[in-house]
């Protein structure tokens, strides 16, 4: 447990569709701040609206630590708000859409993206909507990790199921202090 809860922040990151959003919706104990705006570029045929600047939820673990939480927009145009969203953040959870056309490569680009962030922050993978036509089995996606970090979380989450969502949360929380989660 932790006296000063006020500045605990972690960041859900990942391309457009992986579901930050739909993930924060899921596990938030407030009603979401969303900043989204009509689809209006090549993604507009796979969703209507897209997030623009951030989404921001809170949760409120057992003890009564309460988690700020961040979504980063997910279209590279808006890179700009990955770090800014980053900072002061505990760590990131990365999303990947398994249904995307390169999720391996969403994987190396946004470690890439992230590695100054990552140096003093921890990280964990949940890999999304592989009950669709999954391109990969898990063990290709952790092996892919190992070769950047072997510690690296790697799970299949739902994006839309809280208990899911909230056991990647936890595992990142773990990673960062064990007596967090």
């Amino acid at each position: 447990m932790r006296n000063d809860t006020s500045h605990l922040k972690i960041v859900f990151a990942g391309s457009v569709g992986a579901g930050k959003s739909t993930s924060i919706q899921a596990v938030s104990d407030i009603d979401v701040i969303c900043t989204e705006e009509a689809t209006s570029d090549e993604w507009r045929l796979r969703k209507d609206l897209t997030t623009v600047a951030m989404d921001y939820g809170q949760m409120n673990l057992d003890d009564g630590t309460k988690i700020h939480i961040y979504g980063a927009p997910g279209q590279q145009r808006f890179s700009f708000m990955w770090e800014i969203l980053a900072n002061g953040a505990l760590g990131v959870i990365l999303l990947v859409d398994d249904t995307a056309p390169n999720p391996l490569g969403e994987i190396e680009f946004y470690l890439k993206a992230f590695a100054a962030q990552l140096e003093s922050r921890s990280l964990v993978i949940g890999i999304t909507r592989s009950d669709l036509n999954s391109r990969h089995d898990l063990d290709v996606y952790r092996r892919l990790v190992a070769s950047y970090d072997p510690t690296l979380p790697v799970f299949t989450i739902d994006a839309r199921e809280s208990r899911q969502v909230k056991t990647l949360t936890r595992a990142l929380l773990y990673r960062i202090d064990p007596w967090l989660h």
